[in-house]
């Protein structure tokens, strides 16, 4: 596409961020942007635009030659793929926000854009309103990124959010996020932790270069944390956050995470209240970088989708620098985390996989302690998720050199402590 060419737009989707994106253009003509037609599940749904603008046919769209954009904001992983690959080898642009569809597709994405030459684009896939995926593109180099954290799920935030501000347990505020819109009538995606390791997948790729299935990272989300987490957090000044991580290790690879993890007052993400997110990268030079936005929602969403429409005129593309013109770093797999662990019963909690456990607490109904785990001691069992057990990260959990591990467990022992 030629600079500042019209842009003739086939959307699929016309919910929330669908009928954002309809409202947000007809209030930007200097885009030289416009929908031609929408593709729609429903027919018979009553929606705030002219009836002629709907279809229910997927092929009216992606196989007009007047459409030059697909926009795909629909809710169905396969389906999202399917739109997604016939367009681009149709010749067409496409702009998404199915962050699973990516996440689970990624390998076969990258194929269909070298293939093709058309761009890809998926700006509101990741943090909504925050322009993360650029940045990390156009930015960082990949010898200058030493980590980047992040929240960046908005419903499980204002849970968490509640639990601690208001001291709600974690079934009175899921069911207020619920009543204001900020969680699904099935939250188990958000709360689960899936949607957050969908879109960790996808900015490690643009950060590190890294083409991972979630199913291989590391994650939880906050089903399992309590009342008396809060409660213990507090005493400590820390927040609790459901926190995404990538940092590089001594041996060139690079640790990847999404856990809840205790944060401390005045680090920036401790900041990012209720459905907000927020992402903290690191660099050489730069130091601490901080992005903050609004995570989720109509128009903080159609405002990502409607940047990577524009960026279209100037036939923008993502280049995967950290892919094809770097080595591309590898997920590790060998390091140790902090952690604090709270149960009702030791029985549940398998000691003997701890290098250490530094402190417990067994006196109370509710019993915890904080030790340090190898990965491999989370990613090969489950007793972290089961039985009422909740395990969150502490402030700095990652330790990565197994010489100080040594040494740290030896002094402990001469303490007499362990």
């Amino acid at each position: 596409m030629e600079a500042h060419k019209q842009l003739t737009i086939g959307l699929f989707g016309f919910g929330v961020v669908g009928e954002g994106l309809y409202k947000v253009l007809q209030q930007t003509p200097s885009l030289k942007a416009e929908i031609r037609k929408v593709c729609i599940k429903n027919p018979e749904k009553k929606r705030d635009a002219p009836a002629s603008l709907f279809t229910t046919s997927r092929e009216e769209l992606l196989s007009d030659p007047a459409i030059n954009v697909i926009v795909e904001v629909i809710d169905d992983a396969d389906a999202a793929f399917e739109i997604v690959s016939t367009a681009l080898l149709n010749g067409k642009a496409v702009v998404s926000a199915s962050k699973k569809m990516i996440a689970e597709h990624l390998p076969e994405l990258l194929e269909l854009q070298e293939k093709t030459g058309q761009p890809f684009l998926c700006e509101s896939a990741a943090c909504a309103s925050i322009p993360v995926i650029r940045n990390l593109e156009e930015y960082y180099d990949n010898d200058l990124l030493h980590s980047i954290k992040a929240i960046v799920n908005g419903s499980t935030n204002f849970i968490l959010t509640k639990m601690f501000e208001d001291k709600l347990d974690f079934a009175e505020a899921l069911l207020l996020a619920q009543q204001l819109g900020f969680a699904e009538s099935n939250p188990k995606l958000d709360v689960e932790g899936y949607d957050a390791v969908n879109k960790w997948a996808i900015l490690l790729n643009h950060a590190y270069g890294i083409v991972e299935h979630p199913d291989n990272i590391l994650f939880s989300g906050i089903q399992n944390i309590q009342l008396s987490d809060a409660t213990v957090a507090r005493e400590k000044n820390y927040d609790i956050k459901l926190v995404a991580q990538a940092k590089k290790l001594t041996d060139g690879t690079v640790a990847a995470f999404v856990l809840p993890q205790f944060v401390k007052h005045d680090e920036p993400l401790s900041f990012v209240k209720n459905e907000y997110n927020g992402v903290v990268i690191e660099s050489g030079f730069a130091d601490k970088q901080f992005f903050y936005g609004k995570g989720a929602g109509s128009f903080p969403t159609a405002s990502a989708v409607l940047s990577d429409i524009a960026a279209l005129r100037y036939n923008y593309r993502y280049e995967y620098k950290k892919r094809y013109h770097h080595k591309p770093h590898e997920l590790g797999n060998d390091f140790y985390l902090k952690v604090y662990v709270s149960f009702d019963d030791w029985k549940y909690i398998p000691r003997d996989h701890f290098e250490w456990i530094e402190e417990w607490h067994a006196q109370e109904e509710r019993k915890y302690l904080i030790g340090v785990l190898h990965l491999s001691q989370l990613t090969q069992s489950n007793w972290w998720k089961e039985n009422n057990t909740s395990l969150i990260l502490t402030p700095e959990p990652l330790i990565d050199n197994l010489d100080i591990i040594k040494l740290k467990k030896r002094s402990l022992e001469l303490a007499g402590v362990v």
